[in-house]
């Protein structure tokens, strides 16, 4: 299977479809985007969107998808990596992979100085992936507070 990762220029039917299998497999607590909040992502100009499938993009199955955001801070350009999700068929095939690779580079293209992501402990074989591509544990705490809407 040859993986293709591009950037999400527009959304369709069938992104909107896809993201509607692949979120609940990243988050049983989150609903899948609708259209109008995938169109707000692929419009900013801090987010990228980046989908990964098994032919040349157009018409290939999507098999995930990872979103990279970049921003300037007055210490530099900082990246994050969110929402890496591969379809359960489609694991242990190099999938995440090509979509953090991918990703690394647009950051270290678009100035940032820094990459950082989180991972649950429970999530072995991601968190054995951003080993080997160079990530290190921080010794930091994260700390999230909710805002109601």
């Amino acid at each position: 299977m040859a993986v293709q990762i591009q950037e999400v220029e527009e959304v369709t039917p069938a992104l909107v479809e896809a993201f509607a299998r692949l979120v609940p497999q990243l988050s049983r607590s989150s609903p899948p985007p609708s259209a109008d909040e995938l169109a707000e992502i692929v419009a900013s100009p801090a987010t990228v969107l980046l989908l990964a499938t098994d032919g040349d993009g157009d018409g290939g199955a999507v098999l995930g998808s990872l979103t990279l955001v970049v921003f300037r801070i007055p210490t530099g350009g900082r990246a994050w990596i969110e929402d890496v999700v591969v379809d359960e068929g489609a694991r242990r095939r190099g999938v995440a992979e090509a979509l953090n690779r991918r990703a690394l580079a647009l950051a270290a293209e678009r100035g940032a100085r820094t990459v950082d992501l989180t991972s649950r402990p429970s999530r072995e074989a991601a968190n054995r992936l951003y080993q080997r591509l160079g990530f290190e544990p921080r010794d930091t705490n994260v700390y999230r507070l909710t805002l109601e809407p």
